[in-house]
């Protein structure tokens, strides 16, 4: 199966090749249909595609008849409408949207993500999952290992996973077992370097009672935990040399021996081997079986830094301020500039790191618009230029709406003697500001003002930041970050 296929209808030659063009900069693989009657002949390979463009399909009539196919297919397609030469376009039901003409590469990515999302939401609702929820961008190298999974999923093949740490490799290898034939039966994943190696062949294999001072009932391993099903080791780079030796024998010979017993079983395992470590400089100095290697070396897939991938890094950012929404935790929007910032930094710690400073942008403001001032120092990063792919990427990114569970303010909440006063305060403002002749520092100048009230509103409260936070009209939690970044002290006498 491809997961790159955009279906694209429409009987115009030029508009044509120019959706061909701008979908294969984004790395999909058009399959242009000229004449609508003939995608039935497509319509057993709509699973195989990530979205639909319905142009001009000969008269209205037509293009809704063939839209009501395709929103009514089981392969749930994700379907937008192109606009018309005349710039008009079909609104229906079911589709995900339209795209203007003459299609810019912005609307085109942005349309491909909403594809995607659409794509997880109705896979979720009829699966249980999707194949790649984890593992979001568009990056060439984040589309390698996607096709790499399809490709070895549904296989016997051993695999080995490589990457640095916080790549995601055990999100690789549950995708391996979920579209496998083994998906039913149990996935266990054991860290090769938390274990104590003593300890390990225990783990592995299971012990009988009385094998060793401690082992007062006899107990499973993980072999025999994911009978049937798929064994993840990571950091396998870690394991100990003797260890090494018995996991060999059982991926050679399908059987094992608990500690303490001499009744061999058989392993009907699929084993998923992944680490962070160069596992051919380890087998040069000693620390690891090259038999070993070979074995698990079968089908290598090889995970990217997140710094070689920073396209993908907006796409990222969006998907997990979505999990945290979902999970009722709160929200923020991050602002093109602060974006931009991220998109610099040469992220050491990986998707894990990037999760991280997610989360905790969330709680410092919560509900809350993030700038680029905003940003925890050493994420605040100025320098060249971003790529034009990029920065097209981070402006197509959609606004994230507020979510339900944020408490809203009805029009009659609101006090007109406020409102007015408020908009009598700016309108006497800009009548007395002029601008200077030659040109003011804009960030320094609102820098600037902000110290001054929220310096003005804590003297005023008496040193109480609650008081003064409310007075702002902001959270405590955003004020005493504020006051942190400025140097701002309670006075307390």
């Amino acid at each position: 199966m491809s997961v790159n296929n955009v279906l694209v209808v429409e009987s115009d030659n030029d508009r044509c090749e120019m959706l061909s063009t701008l979908i294969e900069f984004i790395n999909c693989q058009p399959v242009v249909i000229r004449e609508p009657e003939l995608w039935f002949e497509h319509a057993d390979a709509l699973d195989d595609v990530v979205m639909a463009i319905v142009g001009d399909c000969g008269g209205q009539n037509q293009t809704k008849q063939l839209l009501r196919e395709l929103v009514n297919h089981q392969a749930r397609v994700p379907v937008f409408t192109l606009e018309s030469v005349e710039g008009e376009s079909i609104s229906f039901p079911g589709t995900i949207g339209s795209i203007r003409y003459p299609i810019k590469y912005p609307q085109l990515s942005n349309a491909l993500q909403q594809a995607t999302i659409y794509r997880g939401l109705t896979t979720e609702a009829t699966a249980g999952t999707n194949l790649f929820r984890s593992l979001v961008g568009n990056s060439r190298m984040i589309k390698n290992v996607q096709r790499m999974i399809d490709q070895v999923s549904d296989s016997e093949a051993n695999v080995l996973i490589l990457g640095e740490s916080g790549t995601g490799k055990e999100v690789v290898a549950r995708n391996l077992h979920h579209f496998s034939s083994r998906r039913d039966k149990p996935f266990v994943p054991v860290n090769c370097g938390a274990i104590p190696g003593e300890l390990l062949e225990s783990e592995l294999f299971g012990h009988e009672k009385g094998a060793f001072t401690g082992a007062i009932t006899s107990r499973k391993g993980r072999f025999e935990m994911a009978e049937g099903g798929t064994l993840f080791l990571d950091e396998i780079g870690d394991m100990p040399l003797p260890m090494q030796v018995k996991l060999l024998r059982v991926l050679q010979e399908r059987t094992y021996e608990k500690v303490g017993s001499n009744k061999t079983q058989t392993a009907n395992v699929r084993v998923i081997a992944a680490t962070h470590r160069n596992l051919e400089e380890h087998i040069a100095d000693g620390r690891f079986r090259e038999d070993l290697f070979y074995r698990l070396n079968v089908f290598p897939i090889e995970m990217p830094a997140l710094r070689d991938r920073p396209e993908d890094i907006p796409l990222l950012i969006n998907e997990l301020i979505k999990r945290i929404e979902h999970e009722n935790r709160g929200t923020i929007h991050l602002t093109p500039a602060a974006i931009t910032s991220l998109c610099r930094y040469p992220w050491p710690g990986n998707v894990r790191e990037l999760a991280n400073v997610v989360e905790r942008l969330v709680i410092l403001y919560p509900y809350g618009t993030v700038d680029f001032d905003d940003l925890p120092d050493k994420y605040r990063l100025e320098g060249d230029d971003l790529p034009e792919e990029i920065t097209a990427i981070i402006t197509a990114s959609p606004k994230q709406d507020i979510p339900r569970n944020m408490p809203e303010v009805s029009i009659e909440d609101k006090q007109p003697s406020k409102l007015s006063s408020q908009t009598d305060s700016l309108h006497s403002l800009s009548d007395d500001m002029v601008l200077p002749e030659d040109g003011i520092d804009l960030k320094e100048h609102l820098a600037n003002l902000e110290y001054l009230l929220i310096k003005q509103a804590i003297d005023d409260a008496e040193g109480v930041v609650a008081h003064a936070a409310n007075k702002l009209k902001m959270r405590r939690t955003t004020l005493v970050e504020k006051m942190r970044k400025y140097g701002i002290q309670r006075d307390t006498e």
